[in-house]
Protein backbone atom coordinates (compact mmCIF):
# COMPACT_ATOMS: atom_id res chain seq x y z
CA UNK A 1 0.00 0.00 0.00
CA UNK A 2 1.43 3.52 -0.95
CA UNK A 3 1.27 6.38 1.60
CA UNK A 4 -1.49 8.31 -0.71
CA UNK A 5 -3.67 5.29 -0.66
CA UNK A 6 -3.38 5.50 3.09
CA UNK A 7 -4.01 8.98 3.24
CA UNK A 8 -7.58 7.76 1.14
CA UNK A 9 -8.44 5.40 3.53
CA UNK A 10 -7.85 7.13 6.38
CA UNK A 11 -10.47 9.27 5.20
CA UNK A 12 -8.13 12.68 5.02
CA UNK A 13 -8.80 14.00 1.24
CA UNK A 14 -5.34 14.93 -0.37
CA UNK A 15 -5.86 18.49 -1.39
CA UNK A 16 -5.19 18.78 -5.73
CA UNK A 17 -2.80 21.42 -7.23
CA UNK A 18 -5.66 24.18 -8.90
CA UNK A 19 -5.05 24.44 -12.43
CA UNK A 20 -6.06 28.40 -12.57
CA UNK A 21 -3.77 29.32 -9.84
CA UNK A 22 -5.79 32.29 -8.81
CA UNK A 23 -7.65 32.24 -5.65
CA UNK A 24 -11.27 33.60 -5.17
CA UNK A 25 -9.25 36.75 -4.26
CA UNK A 26 -7.37 37.61 -7.34
CA UNK A 27 -9.61 36.13 -9.27
CA UNK A 28 -12.13 38.78 -8.33
CA UNK A 29 -9.79 41.96 -8.22
CA UNK A 30 -8.86 40.71 -11.76
CA UNK A 31 -12.42 40.96 -13.06
CA UNK A 32 -13.26 43.90 -11.58
CA UNK A 33 -9.63 45.77 -13.13
CA UNK A 34 -10.99 44.42 -16.44
CA UNK A 35 -14.65 45.63 -16.08
CA UNK A 36 -13.01 48.93 -15.00
CA UNK A 37 -10.39 49.31 -17.65
CA UNK A 38 -13.52 48.09 -20.57
CA UNK A 39 -16.07 51.14 -18.86
CA UNK A 40 -13.45 53.26 -19.58
CA UNK A 41 -12.87 52.23 -22.71
CA UNK A 42 -16.85 52.47 -22.99
CA UNK A 43 -16.87 55.70 -22.30
CA UNK A 44 -13.67 57.05 -24.79
CA UNK A 45 -15.85 55.25 -27.56
CA UNK A 46 -19.05 56.67 -26.59
CA UNK A 47 -17.69 59.62 -26.69
CA UNK A 48 -16.08 59.25 -30.41
CA UNK A 49 -19.72 57.95 -31.47
CA UNK A 50 -21.24 61.31 -30.26
CA UNK A 51 -18.78 63.23 -32.16
CA UNK A 52 -19.72 61.40 -35.35
CA UNK A 53 -22.66 61.22 -34.43
CA UNK A 54 -25.51 62.70 -32.20
CA UNK A 55 -28.15 60.11 -31.55
CA UNK A 56 -30.11 58.62 -28.56
CA UNK A 57 -29.47 55.21 -29.73
CA UNK A 58 -25.60 55.74 -29.37
CA UNK A 59 -26.23 56.85 -26.36
CA UNK A 60 -28.15 54.12 -25.55
CA UNK A 61 -26.31 50.99 -26.80
CA UNK A 62 -23.03 52.81 -24.86
CA UNK A 63 -24.95 53.95 -21.79
CA UNK A 64 -25.99 50.39 -21.29
CA UNK A 65 -23.15 48.82 -21.74
CA UNK A 66 -21.48 50.98 -19.01
CA UNK A 67 -24.07 50.18 -16.98
CA UNK A 68 -23.46 46.45 -17.46
CA UNK A 69 -19.62 47.25 -16.63
CA UNK A 70 -20.65 48.54 -13.36
CA UNK A 71 -23.57 45.74 -12.66
CA UNK A 72 -20.60 43.52 -12.91
CA UNK A 73 -18.09 45.08 -10.69
CA UNK A 74 -20.69 45.30 -7.99
CA UNK A 75 -21.25 41.09 -8.87
CA UNK A 76 -17.07 40.92 -8.30
CA UNK A 77 -17.49 42.59 -5.48
CA UNK A 78 -19.82 40.19 -3.81
CA UNK A 79 -18.17 36.92 -4.84
CA UNK A 80 -20.28 35.97 -8.26
CA UNK A 81 -17.25 36.61 -10.30
CA UNK A 82 -18.61 33.71 -12.73
CA UNK A 83 -22.20 35.30 -13.52
CA UNK A 84 -20.14 38.77 -13.93
CA UNK A 85 -17.91 37.07 -16.48
CA UNK A 86 -20.59 35.50 -18.18
CA UNK A 87 -22.70 39.02 -18.01
CA UNK A 88 -19.57 41.27 -19.69
CA UNK A 89 -19.06 38.44 -22.21
CA UNK A 90 -22.92 38.99 -23.46
CA UNK A 91 -23.10 42.24 -22.84
CA UNK A 92 -20.37 43.39 -24.76
CA UNK A 93 -20.71 40.90 -27.30
CA UNK A 94 -25.02 42.47 -27.40
CA UNK A 95 -23.28 46.33 -27.14
CA UNK A 96 -20.94 45.43 -30.15
CA UNK A 97 -23.52 43.59 -32.18
CA UNK A 98 -25.68 46.73 -31.64
CA UNK A 99 -23.16 49.12 -32.60
CA UNK A 100 -22.88 47.04 -36.07
CA UNK A 101 -26.08 46.42 -36.47
CA UNK A 102 -28.35 49.69 -35.28
CA UNK A 103 -25.72 52.40 -35.55
CA UNK A 104 -25.48 53.37 -38.97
Amino acid sequence: MSASDQDESAGTPIPEPDGSGLTPRQARLVRIALASVLLAALAVLLVVRLAERTSVLVVGVYGLAMILCGVVIELSRHGRTRLGTWLLGAGLAAALGADWLLLP
